[in-house]
Formats: C-alpha cells, structure tokens, sequence
C-alpha cells in the first residue's frame, strides 16, 4: 500500500525516492499546480491517481477517465505516474496522449467516459505542472471536490482496487479536428496569424483553422517547452505584441493567441490592436444576440460593464449576469443558467449548445469570431471594435503574493472599501455606488469606473483590473487607489503588467 504522502521530502534524498511527495498547496480552488519536482514527485503523482479513483467511489462514479498531457519535457512522465496510480485504485484509463485540454473534453464525450483528468500547466512557467479534473461533462471540479480529494490525497485515505484498465486511444486528435472542421467553409478567405507560444496547441492549431478555410500565417508554432520567446499566455502583453506584428506584416484580417493548453484565444485585430477578452466577448455577443433572441450570456467579474450597457444587446434583448472568475465556477454557473455563451476576461469561452458542448476551447472561440467576419462583409475586425461604445481599461494585472497570505491581503482591502462605502467616502474623488464581494472585491464608483481585487486561484498572485467608461484619467485614478492600498503590504510583488 502507498505511504500517506509527505510534504517535507527534498529532491535528491533517498526519502524523496521511496516516498510520496505532496505539498498542499498544490490543490487550488478548481485546479492543483505544483512545481515538478520540489512540490510534488512521481510517487506523489501516484498517490493522486488513487485518491481520484477514491473519490469516484465515494461519489457512486464509475471510475473511467480520459487522460491526456499538455507538451513539456516532463509532462508524459506526470502523465504516467498518474495513470499507475488510477489504475492502482481500479480505475479504467483512456489515454489520448500528447493533447489540448478541448481535446480531452471533447474525448469524453466521443468515448462516452465520465471522467477527465488533463496533466497541464496551462501557460504556467516551464517548471510547473498540474491537473484539471471532473467527474461530470462537461464541467471541472470546484472547491469541493478538491477539498475533497485533498483530504483523501493528503491523509492517505486511498486504497488499491481490482478492475483497473488502460487503453490507448490514438486518434482523438483527428476525430476532433473532424468535428470543429465539419461545416461550411467559410464563405470569406480570412488570413489569419495563429500564435501558439511553441505551446501544445501549434500541434493543431493552424491545421484546423485552415480545415475551415482560412489562410493561416503559424507563429511560434514549432513544439518548445523551454517556451523561448515568451510564455503561451494570450494575456501576456509579449505575446500579444508578437501577433501584433505579425498581423500587420502579413497585412492579415485577425490574430489569434492560444494559451499552452488551447482552452484559452487572445484576438488582436487587423490593425493590430488586442482586443481584451471580454470586449471579444461583447462583439460575440452582439452577433449572436442577433440570431439568438433574448439569449442570456455569463461574464466573469474581471469583464467590462459594456455586458449591461451596451446599446446593441439591449436592443437585441440579451441579458448578461456576472460570476466568478475561474473556468470552473463560469463553466458551471453558464451550465446551470443554461446561458449561450460565457465570457471570461482571461480569454476562456464556454459556448453552450447548440454552439459547442459548454466546455472551454480556444479554438471553438476563434471559430466565431471568423464566423462573425463572415457574417459581416465589408467590416473588418477593427471596424466591429471601433463600433463598441468607448472605454478605458487596463490588461490583468498580476503582482505576486504568496498562496499563503493572499486570501488574506483580498479580505483586509474587501474591509477597507466596505468601511468607505459605509462611511460615504470618496475613492479616486468618486462616492461608491457598488460593491461585488462574490469574488474579491470589484469596486464601482458613480460614473461606472470600477477596479477589481481578487486572489489568483491557480498562481501565487493577486489580479488587479480596472476600467472607466469616462475617461483614461478616472481609469487611472482608481487604479492608483488600489496600488496605494496594496504598497502597504509588503507580501505583494511587483505587477507584471502596466497600464
């Protein structure tokens, strides 16, 4: 039986060789990331494996998973210790290989199997590694069910079972290329930069945006898990302004950015400009507001109050509600609200039926928006953005602060802007007209300029966002209000963003 997992055990011992190495803060509120290997080791990978098994049982889920990894040097190895440990605990495994965290979503329903657990590290630095789990398609675990499976990992509470089963599945890969390029080519040819940051989606990425008939310029699509020009993150200002250029070398109609495991597309329009996510989102919407009368969309709190005001979606009788971030909670919670489409911030998109199957794919999302071009000819991408009424807002921003105390740095400002509230205080010159505590703290002054406080739920950060539908001065304001709170706390790192 495999000892209770560790948390103390140091690389290079022999303690680390013949023991599980667990660290608890590796279980995140929807995900779990370590560090591979000072946070977690192979036998800790096992002890994971048996635990998810466990809590099937436990859940009355018949333990069947589809397992795939993102492309790092060290991801088959997670990938294959986990496995063992599935299998230790009884589980049948269907394992899809080298794979998008889509594809593994989208495996489970082709290979009707109730469970995933996708070994990726998203767009973290090269040194992490992590898994995205659920039970139930297509949704991912929330706090409970990794509470859950922490307890039963970190306490040993896992047992081996007979039964357990592999199977490799060699061709997901195509049978999902398949299904997003089984439609009417598009009626425009697009030229289109797709950007993958020498991440896992340049394995698939241009071949099916062309399968769909555009003219696709590949950047940075060779396979590199040292990720050498920058991180595959569409929020990265870097990457971004590498599809920038890219696009206006090319003199192509749009950009797209997907992250290191294709569940996330960043846009940047034909005269270069990144289009934030939610803003994305907000275009989409129209449009599909449009076809889709009274349609009920989801935004997470990061995203722009254009959801409510714009005049479009008003006319078009749409309705948007906002939610937590994280792609769990707006997986859910746009599941539960059997909304069109969420939209969040971070660039994850959960198109519902009869769009998509709910689950996020970065590729289902650049899909629309060529789809979108389609249905708009003679606009460009730029002319759809210019139409948006104007606003001021900032990219994400991420200081660090430890996993530790940032919970309780959130809290102290959450205090702070609520006794101002109570007190009929000004922040950056403006009397508080709301305040939205369901996911840290987003803080709406009179004129609609708001700025947001949360807790980073997979990194050692926190994550700032602020906007102004007034003015960039405004915007600015209320930013230098929450960077004024924040400088009182040591605990909190430099941004890695500025506005």
């Amino acid at each position: 039986m495999l000892p209770k997992p560790r948390a103390d055990l140091k690389p290079n011992t022999a303690e680390f060789e013949r023991l599980p190495l667990v660290k608890p803060t590796g279980f995140r509120e929807y995900d779990a990331r370590w560090l591979f290997p000072q946070d977690i080791n192979l036998m800790g990978l096992n002890a994971i494996g048996l635990g998810l098994a466990a809590l099937a049982d436990r859940r009355g889920v018949r333990k069947r998973f589809v397992v795939g990894h993102d492309y790092r040097w060290y991801s088959a190895s997670v990938k294959q210790a986990l496995i063992t440990g599935l299998l230790a605990g009884g589980a049948e495994v269907h394992d899809i290989g080298l794979a998008l965290s889509p594809m593994a979503y989208f495996a489970q329903f082709e290979l009707d199997v109730e469970g995933v657990a996708m070994v990726t590290a998203s767009h973290n630095d090269n040194g992490w590694t992590g898994i995205k789990m659920g039970f139930q398609r297509p949704l991912t675990f929330g706090p409970e069910e990794m509470a859950a499976l922490k307890e039963i990992v970190l306490e040993g509470r896992y047992a081996e079972a007979p039964g357990g089963r592999y199977a490799f599945v060699p061709d997901i890969a195509e049978r999902y290329a398949r299904a997003l390029s089984a439609r009417p080519k598009l009626g425009r040819r697009l030229k289109v930069v797709a950007a993958c940051g020498n991440g896992t989606a340049g394995a698939f990425a241009p071949q099916i945006l062309e399968a769909i008939g555009c003219e696709v310029i590949p950047l940075d699509c060779e396979l590199d898990h040292s990720f050498p020009r920058y991180n595959p993150n569409p929020e990265d200002m870097k990457m971004l302004g590498a599809i920038s250029e890219a696009v206006l070398q090319h003199k192509a109609d749009a950009g797209f950015g997907f992250d290191g495991d294709g569940d996330r597309c960043g846009v940047v329009d034909n005269e270069g400009h990144e289009i934030f996510a939610d803003k994305v989102g907000v275009l989409l919407a129209r449009d599909l507001s449009a076809r889709h009368p009274k349609a009920v969309f989801v935004a997470d709190v990061k995203s722009t109050g254009l959801f409510v005001t714009d005049p479009v979606l008003a006319a078009n009788g749409a309705r948007t509600l906002y939610w937590k971030t994280g792609h769990s909670y707006m997986k859910r919670y746009t599941h539960e609200q059997k909304a069109l489409v969420g939209f969040e911030k971070s660039g994850h998109f959960f198109f519902q039926p009869p769009l998509g199957k709910g689950y996020d794919d970065g590729l289902v999302a650049a899909i629309a928006v060529c789809d979108m071009l389609d249905r708009n000819p003679g606009k460009t991408l730029a002319d759809l953005r210019s139409a948006l009424p104007k606003t001021w807002g900032s990219p994400t921003m991420s200081p660090h602060c430890a996993d530790e105390v940032k919970y309780g740095i959130v809290d102290k400002i959450t205090a702070q802007y609520k006794e101002a509230a109570g007190n009929g205080g000004t922040v950056a010159g403006q009397k508080i007209r709301d305040l939205v505590t369901v996911n840290g703290v987003r803080v709406v002054l009179e004129d609609g300029t708001w700025g947001l406080v949360r807790a980073s739920s997979n990194k050692p950060e926190l994550v700032i966002v602020v906007e102004s539908p007034a003015s960039e001065a405004n915007m600015r304001a209320i930013f230098a209000d929450i960077d004024g709170r924040l400088a009182k706390f040591p605990e909190v790192g430099a941004y890695n963003q500025k506005i």
